[in-house]
């Protein structure tokens, strides 16, 4: 079941190693502010983690370089949602109709 994302919040990680591995992440809430996702991202030749859920919460792992078009993704775009499947994490809209100027 996709969870519908309402608000989100990012933390960036300093030190050459980040924090539990990651250098970046982007907290994803649904529409009644309770925590729905971690969108965390990787710096090449760090630790990198398979996507996975635990108690209901959806933990994606993506490359650094991919930051920006999440981002984006977020600010620009609505509805989006986030569910996990098949052993990973999707992140994506709703149907968009053509030509919305965005």
């Amino acid at each position: 079941m996709a969870t519908q994302i309402g608000k989100y919040h990012i933390l960036f990680y300093g030190s050459p190693s980040g924090y539990q591995t990651n250098r970046a992440q982007i907290a994803l809430y649904d529409k009644k502010g309770k925590p729905a996702a971690y969108i965390r991202f990787n710096d090449p030749g760090m630790f990198f983690e398979n996507d996975y859920v635990q108690n209901g919460i959806i933990r994606m792992h993506l490359p650094s370089h991919m930051f920006q078009n999440v981002l984006d993704v977020l600010r620009n775009e609505e509805p989006i949602y986030i569910y996990f499947a098949s052993g990973r994490a999707f992140l994506g809209t709703s149907t968009e109709p053509v030509g919305e100027g965005e």
